[in-house]
């Protein structure tokens, strides 16, 4: 019992180790060869720790070629356009000018209903108002409206709008970051002197809090039940 659990760490690790070195991705954001790649190694650790007549180097030395071939397949993928295009094809067509691709469907072995689907996933449920879509290489749909069904935006009114750039977390789950509050010149002092604005006076009580560009605070009070865990 203790050699099959020792394993199964053993297995586990180099199975997140291997996914790590692979990159961050969505399992619907992987390249077809990116799936097979993750469910063959994924099948490899699994014979080991069902089987503990297998040596764990049967499975690990694989585990680790996959790992190591599928990081050179990427380089090769960001070095050549046309190594991409062979490995992980290229981008159909689908919609063109506001009218069906045919042709792009049948090779795609897609019926209407399925782009129809799709589209409907995307929020589009008329396909009168889409002037293109394209169905990428991981299998996700990219659609562009037509100019006149597109959402207003303040450009077109020629309205001047503010920056925005990203809410810096100050607070979470009552433990202060200082290392935020240095980013935007800030320190703690001044935050607990805000916090007070708001009848709060420990930071401890505090569930979430940030601070937008504008200099707006955000904050969040712990629930009674979240106070109850401390």
């Amino acid at each position: 019992m203790l050699t099959l659990f020792i394993r199964t760490v053993i297995l586990y690790l180099a199975v997140v180790l291997a996914m790590k070195i692979m990159g961050k991705r969505q399992v619907g954001q992987l390249q077809p060869f990116e799936l097979v790649v993750i469910l063959t190694i994924s099948a490899m650790a699994a014979i080991a720790m069902q089987n503990v007549g297998v040596p764990l180097l049967n499975s690990i030395i694989p585990i680790i070629t996959i790992t190591v071939m599928q990081v050179i397949l990427s380089l090769i993928n960001l070095k050549s356009e046309k190594a991409r295009g062979i490995i992980c094809g290229r981008p159909s067509i689908v919609v063109e000018n506001g009218k069906i691709v045919e042709e792009e469907l049948r090779k795609l072995r897609i019926n209407v209903n399925d782009l129809l689907e799709q589209l409907r996933a995307k929020n589009y449920f008329n396909i009168a108002d889409v002037e293109y879509a394209i169905l990428e290489t991981n299998g996700q749909l990219s659609v562009l409206t037509k100019s006149q069904k597109r959402p207003v935006q303040p450009e077109d009114l020629q309205i001047q709008t503010k920056y925005e750039g990203l809410p810096t977390t100050l607070i979470i789950d009552g433990k202060v970051n200082y290392e935020n509050l240095k980013k935007v010149n800030l320190d703690e002092s001044w935050l607990k002197k805000e916090l007070r604005k708001f009848g709060i006076t420990d930071v401890k009580e505090v569930f979430f809090a940030s601070l937008d560009s504008l200099g707006n605070l955000f904050y969040q009070v712990k629930t009674a039940a979240g106070r109850g865990l401390k």
